[in-house]
């Protein structure tokens, strides 16, 4: 496994703040909405987006163990 680079990470830190986002408006969907279905796809909105968020945060734990010490100049 290669270290992940300056940009990977960047890429990855945009993705799990677009993921949080969706999170949170797929919550105030299912908050808001009165019509049942609709509710229930926000509900599940929310389940794969917090699937995909908890996916980035794994991919970045299992590479920081060869994560470099100092930033690479």
């Amino acid at each position: 496994m290669q270290a992940i680079t300056a940009k990977e990470l960047e890429y990855i830190a945009d993705s799990m703040s677009n993921e949080d986002l969706l999170i949170k408006q797929c919550a105030v969907g299912a908050a808001t909405i009165t019509n049942p279905q609709l509710r229930q796809t926000c509900s599940h909105m929310i389940d794969v987006h917090t699937q995909h968020y908890s996916t980035l945060l794994n991919s970045l734990q299992q590479h920081q163990s060869i994560a470099p010490a100092q930033p690479q100049a």
